[in-house]
């Protein structure tokens, strides 16, 4: 089994998390991808946030909520995603850069909308109450 492993930002408000859509993508997924060589989760989280909503994580409020496991949308069965998701504040203003077409508040009842993995996530959220 392949594993494909990932950091994640979990952004939460009014009972919504906020999802992110590449170009060409159907789906969304939480922002966030993958560690470069030499980097700690909260270098890369910070990076690619940065890269792809266009904000600033702020590093002492990042905060490791929990590290899901499930199928990666669009490869082949039995390739996973690990994602270890991060939750913390940010300066500036969200908005779609680089790859990322499109950014949406997703409810629970949204969760069809989006990748495997991130509905493992939204169910975690549920269950806990913060969606």
């Amino acid at each position: 089994m392949t594993t494909i492993d990932k950091l994640a930002w979990i952004y939460l408000k009014d009972k919504k998390i906020l999802g992110a859509r590449s170009k060409g993508k159907s789906v969304y997924y939480l922002p966030g991808g993958k560690r470069e060589a030499g980097e700690t989760d909260q270098e890369a989280l910070i990076r690619e946030i940065e890269e792809e909503l266009s904000v600033v994580l702020t590093p002492e409020t990042l905060k490791h909520l929990h590290t899901f496991q499930g199928q990666a949308h669009g490869k082949a069965e039995g390739v996973q995603v690990q994602l270890s998701c991060y939750t913390g504040q940010y300066t500036g203003n969200i908005k779609p850069s680089a790859e990322i077409e499109q950014v949406k508040w997703l409810r629970f009842q949204d969760k069809e909308e989006c990748s495997e993995t991130m509905r493992i996530v939204i169910d975690y959220l549920k269950e806990k109450g913060l969606i």
